[in-house]
């Protein structure tokens, strides 16, 4: 009666495929963290460590956007400003800034600083929307999607746009 036929049910359900039965939609886990009033989620499987903020030392001759380095564990580790980066505002240290430190799987770790680490959300494909470009385009738009949640829009960081150029200090 299905043969080869998958029948859409609803992106918040899934889908019933007659070979294999039901498939659940795919689920991502976002941190929401916030860069002045707005929210951005980045994708937890970046995120290796959330840490307090603490002493950035300075690194000479680099760009405006690295704030320096900083010694976790024994490990050293370069800080960029996400917000300078992205043309934003000056960062403003507070009681809830942190630094997030991100593990992409062909560079060693890089932190960013963001100013509030909100909540951890799941975004299901259905509540994401792509955001397309122009080819034309220079790639420094770091937002490559919306996510809709419990009635608000999260605007999800392409990490690896946000500290391209970064992980070569």
């Amino acid at each position: 009666m299905m043969d080869n036929l998958k029948t859409s049910v609803s992106p918040a359900i899934g889908y019933y495929d007659d070979e294999d039965g039901y498939e659940a939609p795919k689920v991502t886990q976002f941190i929401v963290v916030r860069f002045g009033e707005e929210q951005y989620g980045i994708d937890i499987k970046y995120i290796d460590n959330i840490v307090r903020m603490q002493q950035i030392r300075r690194v000479p001759e680099v760009p405006s956007y690295i704030k320096g380095v900083i010694n976790l564990r024994g490990e050293v580790i370069p800080v960029m400003s996400a917000r300078i980066k992205m043309n934003l505002e000056e960062d403003v240290e507070t009681k809830a800034t942190r630094i997030i430190i991100l593990k992409l799987d062909q560079h060693d770790c890089i932190g960013i600083l963001v100013d509030e680490v909100k909540e951890v959300v799941n975004l299901e494909e259905g509540q994401i929307d792509k955001v397309s470009y122009e080819a034309k385009e220079d790639k420094s738009n770091f937002i490559y999607g919306i996510g809709k949640y419990e009635g608000g829009l999260i605007s999800l960081l392409d990490v690896n746009l946000v500290i391209s150029g970064a992980e070569t200090i």
